[in-house]
This record gives C-alpha cells, sequence and structure tokens, in this order.
C-alpha cells in the first residue's frame, strides 16, 4: 500500500480503499465465495458470465478478489489465505465496502475425524474453536492450566445452509457419487500442526487432543482453520446503533494526554464517541448470513488423501453449486449495494453511426 492513508483507527486511501485487501466499495458485491487457494478462486471465475468484464485485484498483502457475475448476479469470489486472522480482515473490510447485506460461503478443504470417505462434503451446522492456551508451560507441562481451550459453538445461517445444501444436491453430476453431511459440527483450529492433534518436533501436549475433541463435542466431524470465525463474526455483527447520549469511555482506554508541570491538564472528563446512525427498526439493518462447505481432503482416522483429479471434479462440482446458492439465495433490492459506479454495471453499448445522424 503506497497511497496516502486517513484514520489509523480504520485505514483507508483517500479514494476509500481499505488497507489488506485493497479494494473500495462497489468492487465487491453482496453475495461472496471466499476460498483459501488462488487456483480455486480462479477455477470458480471461470464459471461467471463473459459480461460484464470480470473485475479482478489482488492486494500487495495476498488478497485476491475477483467480481463479476453468474446468471446476471452480481457475486464476488474472494481469496483470504489461511487462518483466523486473514478470515477477520476479509469480513470486516469488506463489511465497511458493502451497502446492505452480506451472503457470505466458505469454501475451503478439511480433515475429517470419522469414518467419511475423502472426497466428502461436509455442510457443518455449526462450529467451534480449539485453540492452543498460550499461557500453559508447554516446556515443562502444567498441572493448573490446560494446554488447548475450546470454545462454545456457533451456528451457521440456516436459511443460507439450506438453501447450499439444496443447490449442491441439484448440480450434482450424475457421475459422482460423493457423500454430503449437513448436521455436521466442525472445529476450526488456530493451528494446522499444535491444535489439529499433529506431532511434530515442538513439545505441543496434543497427543491425546483429538480424543478429547471428540469426546467433548458431540457429531464433532470436520477439522479446518476459517469457519468457526466467519460464522462468530456474522452472528457477532448487528449494525451500529447510534446512542442517545454520548458514551463515556473508562479512564484505561481514553487516549493519555501528556500533563506538564504548571500547565493544566487538556484531558476531557468526557469523551464523545459518534457512531453512525441506522433505522431504530431491527429488520430494516443490514445483516451477514455465513455457511460453509468443506471438502474432505485428508481422513485423519485412516490417514487417507484424496488424488488431484478428484480434486478437480469435487472443486467443479462445488464451485458451481455455492455459486447457484448464493444467487438463488432472495435479498430484497433496497438491501443491495447500488449499481451505479460499481464494477458490474452494465455498460450500454454504443449507438450505430446512423443513429446519431
Amino acid at each position: 500500500m503506497k497511497d496516502r492513508i486517513q484514520n489509523a483507527n480504520f485505514p483507508k486511501t483517500v479514494d476509500g480503499r481499505v488497507y489488506h485487501l485493497g479494494i473500495r466499495a462497489g468492487e465487491v458485491a453482496n453475495r461472496i465465495i471466499t476460498v483459501g487457494s488462488t487456483s480455486r478462486a480462479e477455477s470458480i471465475a471461470k464459471m461467471l458470465d463473459a459480461s460484464p468484464k470480470i473485475f479482478s485485484l489482488y492486494s500487495e498483502r495476498g488478497f485476491l478478489t475477483i467480481t463479476g457475475c453468474y446468471k446476471s448476479v452480481p457475486i464476488s469470489i474472494v481469496c483470504i489465505g489461511m487462518g483466523a486472522p486473514n478470515a477477520d480482515f476479509f469480513i470486516r473490510e469488506v463489511r465497511e465496502c458493502l451497502c446492505g447485506d452480506m451472503l457470505i460461503i466458505r469454501l475451503g478443504s478439511c480433515g475429517c475425524l470419522t469414518d467419511l470417505p475423502v472426497g466428502s462434503l461436509v455442510l457443518p451446522a455449526s462450529s467451534v474453536a480449539c485453540t492452543r492456551n498460550v499461557d500453559f508451560d508447554f516446556t515443562s507441562g502444567d498441572p493448573w492450566e490446560v494446554p488447548y481451550r475450546l470454545s462454545k459453538p456457533v451456528s451457521a445461517d440456516p436459511d443460507l445452509h439450506r438453501a447450499l445444501r439444496d443447490a449442491l444436491e441439484v448440480t450434482r453430476p450424475l457421475s459422482l457419487k460423493n457423500l454430503v453431511v449437513s448436521n455436521a459440527v466442525n472445529a476450526s483450529t488456530d493451528s494446522f500442526y499444535s491444535s489439529q492433534g499433529r506431532q511434530t518436533s515442538f513439545q505441543d501436549h496434543n497427543a491425546s487432543l483429538i480424543d478429547h475433541l471428540k469426546a467433548a463435542v458431540s457429531g464433532l466431524t470436520t477439522l479446518e482453520m476459517e469457519t468457526f470465525w466467519i460464522f462468530h463474526l456474522a452472528v457477532s455483527w448487528r449494525g451500529v446503533k447510534q446512542s442517545s447520549s454520548a458514551v463515556v469511555l473508562p479512564l484505561d482506554t481514553v487516549p493519555a494526554v501528556p500533563v506538564f508541570p504548571g500547565i493544566p491538564s487538556m484531558r476531557s472528563e468526557k469523551v464523545e464517541v459518534h457512531l453512525p446512525s441506522l433505522d431504530g427498526n431491527t429488520s430494516s439493518r443490514p445483516v451477514i448470513r455465513a455457511a460453509a462447505a468443506q471438502m474432505v481432503f485428508a481422513s485423519r482416522s485412516s490417514q487417507a488423501f484424496i488424488g488431484p483429479d478428484e480434486v478437480n471434479e469435487l472443486e467443479k462440482w462445488s464451485g458451481r453449486g455455492v455459486l447457484e446458492a448464493l444467487t438463488k439465495f432472495d435479498i430484497a433490492p433496497e438491501r443491495l449495494h447500488p449499481v451505479t459506479g460499481s464494477v458490474w454495471e452494465p455498460i450500454e453499448p454504443s449507438r450505430p453511426l446512423k443513429a446519431l445522424l
């Protein structure tokens, strides 16, 4: 990012581009597929309409945003890489570039903890987070602390989850018999290694972690690194409602103002935070809906791993299914980002010369 930045609280360029994804309003659509790999994003993008011209931006921070239309409905494909921090960048920065509702389907790979065969599709109805406890003494152990922490579950949006399941069944090629499991629980971790129970040269105290997770979470089926954070932010966001009075912040969060001998302090006793207002009617506020489709690439029980040919077939089917689910999911026109000035705005063809004479 080489452009001048305004406001360190939420960094944007003068022309409104967010700091990490590099996009601005009108470059990302309300319906979004998010993936981890650029090749998967580019494969799905090949299914988009030829017109309008597909917009593509690869940011300096490694995020790829592709926006076009599928069956004339605006769609964005955002490649975010891996892990919770990247999911957080994605959700928050897209939200700031977008008016109206935000529909997100995460299409990614996962490991499976049950006897499902590789190549299965898992649509988690909910997800938990399993994270490394950094207060635990990993060098010598700690009888007073646990090495890993488990969160409460967060649910997918039930309507989008159902639409995704239906779309995948409709788009299934006749040649594919892969299982689709839609009543599963996912666990998202903060590491591919330690908090997923893999054994490395590090002393991670995780030899029995998988068994503990399966015993603690009924229906636990998959492990990956992003779904929980997407679900969590989606259900946590409810827009911003302006307070009827100024917000008085606790003293430890008020910006420090230096005090010099003999000079009165400039610190105000009251800090006013002006929040953007939204309609008091909660039903009219924008929402974020999130669901996920997880392709089983690895079995943690049999140690089997999917082959390249099967990956290609699975990605093509699931990519088409996710596109269908998003485009058929109804959003009222007033809850959509404006078309004018967007990259999906139709370009009127030039009039014939004789019409100008």
